[in-house]
């Protein structure tokens, strides 16, 4: 993963012109996004999210979901969260088309990685960053399948376009067919060296991870929208954070995050979600041992201990020195 680079709060790499905006679903609108001078846009790859930084203030992280191979426009998908902070609200209730919204990455913690077949399980709107693997996976002839859960049929994006590939996707509205029959797609996926990987509500992401317990670290990769439950800090108590291109040292108290006291002593940290999700303040650890309590980076990456996520990981040591 790419390592923060010290910039300063959330700036857009572009302001980019909502071109369509349609409901594919049951509460869950598509917005095509191209640049306002016909421009190019920056490449990305399965799995690649992007900020939008909305006109009401908010920032926002939205999975691409469309075709990676169209270098003039992105497409995300989003769902209205009643219970949510106001950005999925915004976007279906004030965001039109011809407005223009501020844009930042796009960045990739989900990449596909290769494999002889894959299995994808989606929950709801988790279909957004597996829909771009599927139509790549099928383009290169990989074996695949998915598996897609939703409420309701109706409630379920993209539908129209899965349905061009025929049996490989299995669609359960859980009120006509019940729950994914996980145990069976999981197992047979460990006959064939299968990796999974999963996007949806923590439900069905904990139940696809029990079914892989005994699976070898990396052929299971998850994409979580909120953050787990990261339960208590292994210590509460105050610890040191030298950044050692600053040259300065700050103290992290008990009731701060790492980010809000490396800002405090006035070094700027590109950041956006604040909870753990979107990877964007990921800074390289050169000293001590990371409370890793995010939910973007996998085992090893953990194991290793040479990166964390500031805006919620904590430490370990008494002391950490970062590339700050």
């Amino acid at each position: 993963m790419p390592q923060n680079p010290g910039s300063s709060g959330t700036p857009a790499d572009a302001a980019l012109r909502v071109a369509a905006k349609e409901l594919v679903a049951d509460g869950v609108v598509a917005l095509t996004l191209r640049h306002p001078d016909g421009r190019r846009l920056p490449d990305w790859a399965p799995g690649a999210h992007i900020d939008l930084l909305l006109p009401n203030g908010l920032t926002r992280q939205y999975s691409l979901c469309g075709d990676r191979w169209d270098a003039y426009s992105y497409r995300v998908g989003v769902l209205r969260e009643p219970a949510g902070r106001g950005g999925s609200s915004f976007v279906h209730d004030a965001l039109a088309e011809g407005d223009l919204v501020g844009v930042g990455g796009p960045r990739n913690n989900f990449p596909l990685v290769p494999a002889p077949r894959y299995l994808f399980v989606a929950g709801g709107i988790g279909i957004t960053p597996l829909l771009p693997m599927v139509r790549q996976t099928e383009l290169m002839g990989i074996d695949w399948q998915l598996l897609y859960g939703g409420r309701t049929r109706t409630s379920m994006a993209f539908r129209d376009e899965l349905a061009a590939y025929g049996d490989r996707v299995s669609v359960v509205p859980r009120d006509e067919q019940g729950h994914l029959d996980l145990p069976a797609h999981v197992a047979a996926a460990a006959a064939t060296d299968a990796k999974v990987y999963v996007c949806g509500p923590g439900p069905l992401l904990a139940a696809v991870e029990n079914c892989c317990a005994d699976w070898p670290v990396g052929r299971l990769r998850t994409e979580r929208f909120v953050p787990k439950d990261r339960g208590a800090p292994l210590r509460d108590e105050p610890f040191e954070v030298e950044l050692a291109r600053s040259g300065l040292a700050v103290t992290v108290t008990p009731g701060a995050s790492v980010l809000d006291a490396v800002q405090a002593a006035g070094v700027n940290v590109l950041s956006s979600c604040r909870e753990g999700t979107c990877g964007t303040c990921e800074t390289t650890v050169l000293a001590g041992a990371p409370d890793h309590r995010d939910s973007v980076l996998d085992d090893d990456e953990r194991s290793a201990g040479d990166c964390m996520l500031i805006c919620v990981s904590r430490s370990c040591s008494d002391r950490l020195v970062l590339d700050l």
